[in-house]
């Protein structure tokens, strides 16, 4: 089957990628006609290409007010800290539980993509590389129930993950090459159906960028131990 190169699946994947690398600023509202003229669209596709936007997460639609791309609020970023490293880490156990060989090979595909874009790429080019190697695992996890929140948590990490593949100091370049690491540790675990060192080389790899993008994001820090379930829960 031949990939669908429609207008309308160009402005889909053009306005996707605008927002996971924050060319289309959290919370900014769209301009419908604009994006009609922008993407040579008629009001009708345009809107369905909306509404398909907003059932990914990426938009919100609201009533008689238009669209608005998906906010960044101390409350969802507060949601992200804690479920991202369980949610990462189970995914990486199913892919390596559920993965196909033509899907092992798409994964080594993705990371010649990303260790590209890390040798000469763009900061969006890390970031939506990155996303894709990511996506991949969540395709060979193949979970119902997953798979929605881990899309939604890939959109919030790439927004906030624009600062860890911009660099700007010896250390944060170290845990640069460390991702790309991590990505091949991830291929390997994942090849040899190893679930325990997949589920720890996801905590592992949450672990290099937790602390650069909380400084980013918040820079007065969260109020929780991040990665961990609030005390209360515990018992």
């Amino acid at each position: 089957m031949q990939p669908d190169s429609s207008p309308k699946k160009s402005a889909h994947d053009a306005l996707v990628a605008a927002i996971l690398t924050l060319e289309l600023q959290p919370g900014s509202d769209l301009d419908e006609a604009a994006l009609c003229a922008q993407y040579g669209l008629s009001r009708t596709p345009m809107r369905e290409v909306l509404r398909e936007l907003a059932g990914a997460g990426y938009v919100v639609l609201r009533q008689n007010r238009g669209a608005q791309v998906s906010d960044m609020s101390h409350t969802s970023l507060r949601a992200f800290f804690i479920a991202a490293p369980m949610i990462y880490a189970a995914i990486l156990r199913l892919a390596a539980a559920n993965r196909t060989t033509p899907q092992i090979a798409e994964l080594q595909e993705a990371q010649t993509r990303f260790c590209a874009a890390l040798d000469g790429g763009t900061t969006a080019e890390r970031a939506l590389s990155n996303t894709l190697f990511h996506r991949i695992t969540g395709d060979m996890a193949d979970n119902l129930y997953l798979t929605p929140s881990f899309h939604r948590l890939l959109l919030d990490h790439a927004r906030i993950s624009m600062t860890f593949y911009q660099p700007r100091d010896a250390i944060q370049s170290e845990n640069v090459v460390k991702a790309r690491t991590h990505h091949d540790q991830i291929i390997v675990a994942i090849t040899a159906q190893d679930t325990e060192q997949a589920g720890q080389l996801a905590l592992d790899h949450w672990q290099l960028s937790r602390d650069q993008i909380t400084q980013f994001v918040t820079p007065g820090g969260l109020d929780l131990p991040l990665g961990t379930p609030p005390q209360e829960a515990r018992t």
